[in-house]
């Protein structure tokens, strides 16, 4: 069996620069790699990522934004997150099922428990093995972007919400997320980053 590995936060914690960091590591060492991101990962999910983030302000409601990206995870799981785990390969994927709860529970107001259920549906009932959460203040990570998409321009007050969300789920699941402060410089963060990961992996 694989290891899977995800990558968590608010706006502008670093996560794509610290998921290529970890996966240029990791196959120094030898190992299958396999690096991907949500929403997308597969052709069709791409689509729908195109939809959930190119499309303008107020364009998708909230219910029908968590069935996006639900849509997008079942279809990443089945045809390439499972399949690389099948293959021994270590997954690295920037976002998963806590970015659901974050964004579109804490941050939407929708109901958790439904989130949770509906996750494991998807994913059929995949979990990572660790999820390293990249905090950030939200105006500090907000600063650091450039092209913002339809989600990154949401308001500051929603942003909050999901910063807070991140930090209740690693409360509740402290075996699996594992807190790093991402407003450091890139070179503390990945080392933290790495420590975590090749703790766990071991």
């Amino acid at each position: 069996m694989g290891f899977f590995i995800t990558l968590e936060g608010p706006e502008g914690c670093g996560k794509t620069t610290q998921a290529k960091l970890l996966a240029d590591a990791l196959e120094a060492q030898g190992r299958k790699v396999k690096l991907t991101r949500e929403p997308g990962g597969d052709p069709v999910s791409e689509d729908i990522r195109a939809i959930l983030l190119n499309g303008p302000d107020h364009s998708v409601v909230d219910r029908a934004e968590v069935f996006l990206y639900l849509a997008a995870r079942a279809q990443h799981t089945e045809r390439v997150i499972r399949p690389a785990l099948d293959e021994g390969a270590v997954v690295i994927c920037a976002r998963f099922t806590d970015s659901t709860l974050a964004y579109q529970g804490y941050g939407s107001g929708l109901d958790l428990d439904d989130i949770r259920t509906m996750n494991a549906f998807a994913t059929g009932h995949l979990a990572p093995d660790i999820t390293l959460l990249l905090d950030i203040d939200v105006p500090i990570g907000l600063a650091r972007q450039k092209d913002w998409n339809r989600m990154e321009r949401k308001a500051i007050e929603y942003h909050e919400r999901v910063r807070q969300g991140f930090l209740s789920e690693a409360g509740l699941y402290p075996e699996r997320i594992v807190m790093v402060d991402a407003s450091r410089d890139i070179k503390a963060v990945y080392a933290d980053v790495m420590a975590a990961v090749m703790e766990k992996i071991r």
